[in-house]
């Protein structure tokens, strides 16, 4: 995925299991941010850094979704057990990973394996893409996200 890109439509259920379309969220701006896994140290860190941060992102108009290969279930207990707000969509088969180019091969240890990549795109009320992340360190990164957002907007 590039910037100005149509970014990939997809429909996924959350935590909850209510489904969320990109389709829907024509008009609003929109973060997906895809993760490896619920209940790790990164994944958690990077979950609690949008949660607090939600409410701003909400005044700018902006929704904020995380993704992973885990179940709902798993979803729904992650976010009960470290209070997060964000929605938590679930992807097992990661097609969605793939569409967005969040999914191949990462080195861990100085082992390969394929995976989830952890990255993150700021989508535009058109549903393009505005902004990429790849490779995200979690530590700070709902910040710079927001930074970014609130940027974008001025510009306009």
């Amino acid at each position: 995925m590039q910037l100005h890109d149509k970014a990939p439509d997809f429909t996924l259920p959350d935590q909850d299991g209510h489904l969320v379309r990109l389709a829907d969220r024509r008009g609003h701006w929109t973060v997906v941010y895809f993760y490896p896994k619920d209940n790790t140290p990164g994944c958690t860190l990077e979950g609690q850094e949008f949660t607090t941060l939600l409410p701003r992102f909400r005044a700018a108009g902006a929704e904020v979704f995380g993704v992973s290969r885990d179940s709902g279930k798993t979803h729904c207990g992650f976010a009960q057990r470290y209070d997060l707000s964000v929605r938590l969509l679930s992807d097992p088969d990661h097609a969605v990973h793939a569409a967005y180019g969040a999914w191949g091969v990462k080195k861990r240890f100085g082992i390969a394996s394929e995976g989830a990549l952890r990255s993150t795109y700021l989508i535009a009320p058109d549903l393009t893409i505005a902004a990429v992340w790849a490779s995200v360190k979690a530590v700070g990164h709902a910040q710079e996200v927001l930074d970014r957002l609130l940027a974008l907007q001025t510009a306009r």
